[in-house]
């Protein structure tokens, strides 16, 4: 694996740890600032533009709501400036398949789209992921 590969998915797990600790200053510091960002959450409309992104973290760390959530197989790709992560979400009841966009912004992976949704064939070999689980 790569420094850049490691690099992003170390920016991958601390998306998921921003998550699992409802920390939206976290979360705000891994989203990029200059950049077009978007983001889809299963079930919802699709997100356009920093500030309703952000928003709508905000309003799912202050629900009661807030799903527990933990990754496994995430893979990162690398091209350039530009990576993607694709990672399986263990969601109490169900499994989602997510899609991790970032971009290199004053030297660091910067998320710039996040989209999860469901998966198209039940995955019976995924077990969560030990002392992760969010």
């Amino acid at each position: 694996m790569t420094p850049a590969e490691q690099a992003v998915l170390a920016a991958n797990e601390a998306f998921y740890t921003a998550f699992a600790e409802r920390d939206p200053q976290a979360m705000d510091h891994l989203w990029a600032k200059r950049a077009s960002v978007a983001c889809i959450h299963p079930g919802w409309n699709p997100l356009r533009g920093r500030e309703p992104v952000m928003a709508s973290w905000r309003a799912i760390f202050s629900g009661p709501g807030s799903p527990q959530i933990s990754c496994s197989r995430a893979t990162a790709y690398v091209s350039g400036e530009s990576a993607f992560v694709i990672c399986i979400e263990h969601v109490p009841g169900s499994l989602l398949v997510a899609t991790n966009l970032f971009t290199r912004e004053d030297g660091e992976w910067r998320m710039i789209h996040h989209h999860a949704g469901g998966l198209a064939e039940p995955l019976d070999d995924v077990e969560p992921p030990h002392g992760t689980v969010h």
